[in-house]
């Protein structure tokens, strides 16, 4: 039987220290009852994101309401040894959704949402925090169904220019670009070269434009290709983040 886990924002530890049984959050507690139909007594686990899992069981309240009982703390982490911030090119709807829950399967530590000349996202102050909670709830149920404990942290969307300011040094950085002559293994090497952070840069479904590249390689970013052909922006990333923890990670 597979492992019914759940995601709880609220920190979990205080809720140790105060009392064991947590009730759970309209959303939760209406996809164990009406989507999963848990029983009363039903274990399942909860994590808050911030690193290790609780065992609980299930309790039903009525209405539609339950509470969960709380075991002790179990410190299981299922992270990637790299450090990799995944700066990607603002795309539209779904295909955003899509990167955000599979670089988290992929074990990223950080994505950046950027904007850039040929985005067909642009930044919109009044939506930027609506977008960023939905990204952080896509990641959130991706954790809850790949094993990862800790949740990946979502910046709000940056222009090019401070998304590529906020890498921190040092750091191994890479920008995708179809007409590079050095691929991505070779960029990479031997995983004695990835023993630092790890930044990738994807352009949006345009592309980066020549301006962009320019000033990424100006900060350090190394032009890379992933083979003959040039995949989406949604697929771009996701190829490249595969093929990093095929080289150095922990798919190797």
């Amino acid at each position: 039987m597979r492992d019914i886990r759940v995601y709880l924002e609220a920190p979990l530890a205080s809720a140790l220290v105060s009392a064991r049984k947590l009730a759970l959050p309209a959303p939760a507690a209406q996809h164990v009852l009406k989507v999963l139909r848990l029983r009363s007594g039903a274990a399942i686990t909860i994590f808050d994101g911030q690193g290790g899992e609780y065992r609980a069981r299930l309790e039903l309240a009525g209405r539609g309401e339950a509470w969960v009982e709380l075991a002790a703390h179990l410190p299981i982490e299922r992270e990637s040894p790299l450090h990799i911030t995944l700066l990607q090119g603002l795309a539209r709807g779904e295909r955003m959704d899509w990167v955000m829950q599979k670089a988290t399967e992929l074990g990223v530590q950080r994505i950046v949402p950027v904007s850039t000349a040929r985005s067909v996202v642009q930044l919109d102050a009044d939506r930027d925090d609506k977008r960023s909670a939905h990204w952080r709830a896509v990641a959130a149920a991706a954790c809850e169904q790949c094993g990862r404990n800790t949740l990946p942290t979502i910046d709000p969307p940056l222009k090019l220019a401070a998304a590529l300011q906020a890498v921190a040094h040092p750091t191994l950085r890479l920008v995708l670009n179809p007409e590079s002559a050095v691929t991505l293994g070779a960029a990479v090497g031997s995983q004695a070269a990835v023993n630092r952070p790890i930044a990738l840069l994807v352009g949006p479904e345009g592309g980066l434009d020549d301006n962009e590249l320019a000033l990424a390689e100006h900060s350090g970013f190394q032009g890379v290709r992933l083979g003959p052909r040039i995949l989406r922006t949604e697929t771009a990333g996701i190829a490249a983040l595969a093929a990093l923890q095929c080289l150095a990670g922990d798919l190797a």
